[in-house]
C-alpha cells in the first residue's frame, strides 16, 4: 500500500467532511485489529481498527482514512474478511454525518459514519461518471450500480 500521501489522510471528521454523501471505492483495507468470536481485538484504546485506501472524485487519486469506530470496522471485516470480495466486485462506501434517522442525530458524534457496499466491478464509475458506458441507460444502468450486499448501520435512514 503507498502511504506518501500523510498528509491528505482521513482521520478525524472535520477531514472526513469533505466527503460527506460521497461515493468512494475502496482499493484497499488494512486491518490493524481483529475479530475474534464476534469481540474485537485492538492493538490498543487509542489506534484506529483498521486503514482504507479509498479513490473519491472529490480528492487526489488515493487517500488514506482511518477507522475509527467499531461498527464501521465490523461491517468492512464483514464485507473483506468474512463474506469476501470476489474478482469481478469491488467495495465502495459512503461516509456521511447527513443521513441519520431523525431521533439519532442528536447522539451523531457517537454514530457510526460508513455505509458499505459491495457491488459489481464498474459500479463505482458508472454511479460516478454519467459519461461511463453511456449505452448503459435506465433499469440497466441503476442494476449495475446497485449493491449486492450492503451494511448500512440501523441508524441511517
Amino acid at each position: 500500500m503507498d502511504r506518501n500521501f500523510a498528509d491528505q489522510d482521513l482521520f478525524k471528521d472535520s477531514q472526513w467532511n469533505v466527503i460527506d454523501g460521497e461515493l468512494c471505492r475502496v482499493i484497499d483495507f488494512a486491518p490493524m485489529a481483529s475479530i475474534k468470536e464476534g469481540k474485537i481485538l485492538a492493538i490498543d484504546k487509542t489506534a484506529p481498527y483498521a486503514s482504507v485506501v479509498l479513490e473519491c472524485k472529490k480528492l487526489p487519486p488515493k487517500i488514506e482514512g482511518s477507522i475509527t469506530h467499531k461498527v464501521d470496522f465490523m461491517n468492512l471485516w464483514s464485507a473483506f474478511k468474512e463474506r469476501g470480495v470476489k474478482q469481478d466486485e469491488e467495495v465502495l462506501i459512503l461516509w456521511t454525518k447527513r443521513h441519520y434517522k431523525k431521533v439519532y442525530k442528536i447522539f451523531s458524534a457517537f454514530l457510526p459514519r460508513l455505509w458499505v457496499m459491495i457491488c459489481r466491478k464498474e459500479a463505482f464509475e458508472l454511479a460516478t461518471n454519467p459519461d461511463y458506458k453511456p449505452e448503459l441507460k435506465g433499469e440497466a444502468r441503476a442494476k449495475a450500480e446497485y449493491p449486492i450486499i450492503e451494511w448500512k448501520p440501523n441508524v441511517m435512514e
